[in-house]
């Protein structure tokens, strides 16, 4: 039986991982799930202060992933509307899938920017802070599904 867990949180883990990437799976809380999983199903424990600092990990993570688009169209020079834009564009984005999320929150800054009456030079910028936004946030997230699956694969060596 254990054989099938240790498969199954495996599974979870790299498809955690891909989910990093592929913003339609929720991609870190899936990564934690086959953690929770192997631990409380199998004799391969892991502490609780190590399994609650990655739960607040992985909360925060979570949140800073809606958080950075909007930061990285401000740190470009987008105005409110351009935030604005590219917020609406992430949710918009994310019902057509991963270039949705993508593109959603670019297009979505673009449109935003454009609205305020700036040039399509400004615009671009801002548009290209959400997008840097995006993939610094895709980033952290496969640096954390990482650590997950190196501490998932050193429990196992260990047992």
């Amino acid at each position: 039986m254990d054989v099938v867990i240790i498969i199954l949180s495996a599974i979870l883990l790299l498809i955690g991982i891909a989910g990093s990437l592929l913003p339609v799976l929720p991609g870190l809380p899936l990564s934690y799930l086959g953690i929770l999983l192997l631990h409380f199903a199998t004799d391969y424990d892991f502490s609780i202060t190590f399994l609650v600092v990655w739960a607040v990990l992985i909360l925060l993570l979570q949140l800073l992933d809606y958080y950075v688009p909007i930061w990285g169209t401000r740190r470009y020079g987008g105005s409110k509307k351009g935030v604005w834009g590219s917020t609406v564009g992430l949710l918009v984005g994310f019902f057509m899938g991963p270039w949705g999320i993508i593109l959603g929150p670019f297009i979505g800054a673009f449109i935003g920017e454009r609205l305020s009456h700036k040039d399509i030079q400004r615009s671009l910028q801002a548009a290209v802070g959400s997008f840097v936004g995006i993939f610094f946030g895709a980033v952290l997230k496969l640096i954390a599904g990482g650590f997950l699956l190196y501490f998932f694969i050193a429990r196992l060596i260990a047992n």
